[in-house]
């Protein structure tokens, strides 16, 4: 008897053979948590063994959890993670430290074990790694779960978009003090994973923010998406281009995301610019008259010029450079990694055309916000009985009238593709994406607000 095959017929003793060898290995029983665990090294390819080492106080953690047959996923990549291999097991994590915040320390578990907690504080991975602690401390990511909660709109929407469903999800990164499984992602915790910029595309995506879509379609980008994945991860950020002029294969020979923003291998991290393109003192007097518009706009200065109370949101949630040596020490520090591969003056001038079409941008964006508020000021428009002195950019859900939400697009998405495409070095973004909508929203709101005026006749 004969199976046929695709190059002729095989006897059926044979191919019985062939298909229960595969079955056999497909559906071999997994490995036990004393047996060695092999796995490829991120971003290496190298293959590794580790011999988890399981505490005391981790056997019943895990025989529960196989028993159960619940997060088999975290007890393989535990497995196959350095901390498996260092002795780390469930209850350095999961039990909290005197030091974790209160959320934490007061959540329910529905583990036997009372001690347990589900989330891990960053104060536990203080314990072993308090240098990265402190950085991200200082670094914006800390500050997600603030810049979030303070927008005003933020706790009259579903639950689940402020939890994990929408801006939570990525937000959640400064919660509790900081998720350190944002980026190493539980429970391997790979640095090498965390280094590659898939592992910042899940936030840096898409309406107002698209630096993945940014770099992964530029220059940069294109280089990465054809070599990558023969560079080796592995190697400390801070040693990637720490001999510019020397080819060795496997060391990267472009920058991805932690070579800009994490260049020193540092968890700091932090934009000259900052989120939103702004800071003050603006030395620019023409320009400093359109970024007085935007920030009466948002509401951080009154119609005399004058703070307001959101500047404390502003300031608590790092949204803005509001010291010139601040600006100028990450800008510098910017054009040192530039110059690793570029020479300095390459660099500079980049940077210097970046900075122009920002100032071009806020003088698109002051003047939209100009005939809006005309609008209001004329009684065309009903002033929201949030906004007493301007538009309120920061409540891009609540509004009545198209050139309302036309406004706010202008500003959230359009100007943010605008700059961020400069600087992240992809000119359909900048332009096509950013500036040319800025000037077709800008056309539109003339035109609509010409309409508007007409049918009030004034």
């Amino acid at each position: 008897m004969f199976v046929r095959g695709r190059r002729g017929r095989v006897p059926a003793a044979l191919a019985f053979a062939l298909v229960t060898l595969a079955a056999a290995t497909l559906f071999s029983p997994p490995l036990s948590a004393q047996e060695p665990y092999v796995i490829d090294k991120p971003g290496s390819g190298a293959p590794i063994v580790t011999e988890p080492e399981i505490p005391a106080g981790s056997v019943s953690c895990l025989n529960c959890h196989q028993k159960l047959g619940i997060t088999g996923s975290a007890i393989r990549d535990w497995k196959a993670s350095k901390h498996s291999a260092a002795g780390i097991g469930c209850a350095e994590c999961h039990y909290p430290v005197s030091a974790a915040p209160r959320e934490i320390q007061a959540a329910g578990s529905v583990c036997p074990d009372p001690k347990v907690r589900r989330g891990v504080s960053p104060a536990n991975c203080a314990e072993c790694h308090a240098d990265q602690a402190a950085q991200f401390e200082r670094g914006k990511h800390s500050k997600a779960w603030l810049a979030m909660s303070a927008m005003p709109e933020t706790y009259n929407q579903p639950h689940a978009i402020a939890g994990t469903k929408g801006c939570g999800g990525c937000h959640r990164i400064g919660l509790d003090s900081g998720k350190c499984d944002a980026c190493h992602t539980r429970h391997l915790f790979s640095a090498a994973e965390a280094r590659r910029p898939e592992a910042c595309r899940t936030c840096h995506m898409g309406f107002d923010h698209p630096q993945w879509e940014m770099y992964d379609t530029s220059k940069h980008g294109s280089i990465y998406a054809t070599e990558g994945d023969q560079w080796n991860f592995d190697r400390p950020v801070e040693q990637w281009f720490d001999q510019p002029n020397e080819a060795e294969w496997g060391r990267p020979r472009a920058p991805v995301c932690v070579t800009c923003h994490m260049s020193d291998g540092s968890h700091e991290v932090r934009t000259a610019w900052g989120f939103l393109a702004l800071r003050l003192p603006e030395p620019d007097p023409e320009w400093m008259q359109y970024r007085a518009k935007i920030l009466q706009g948002l509401g951080v200065l009154d119609e005399k010029g004058n703070p307001t109370p959101r500047l404390g949101m502003v300031v608590g949630g790092d949204l803005a450079r509001l010291q010139a040596e601040d600006w100028g020490s990450e800008r510098k520090k910017m054009l040192g990694v530039c110059s690793k591969c570029h020479a300095p003056s390459f660099g500079a001038a980049q940077m210097a055309d970046a900075d122009s079409i920002i100032k071009a941008a806020d003088a698109l964006m002051a003047e939209a916000i100009t005939v809006v508020e005309g609008l209001y000021a004329d009684k065309i428009l009903k002033r929201p009985a949030f906004a007493p002195l301007a538009v309120d950019l920061l409540r891009f859900y609540e509004v009545e009238n198209p050139i309302e939400q036309k406004l706010y697009t202008m500003f959230l998405e359009h100007r943010q593709r605008t700059f961020q495409g400069a600087f992240h070095m992809n000119p359909d973004y900048q332009h096509w994406y950013g500036w040319a909508e800025m000037k077709r929203d800008l056309i539109e709101i003339r035109a609509e607000a010409k309409e508007l005026r007409e049918r009030a006749g004034k």
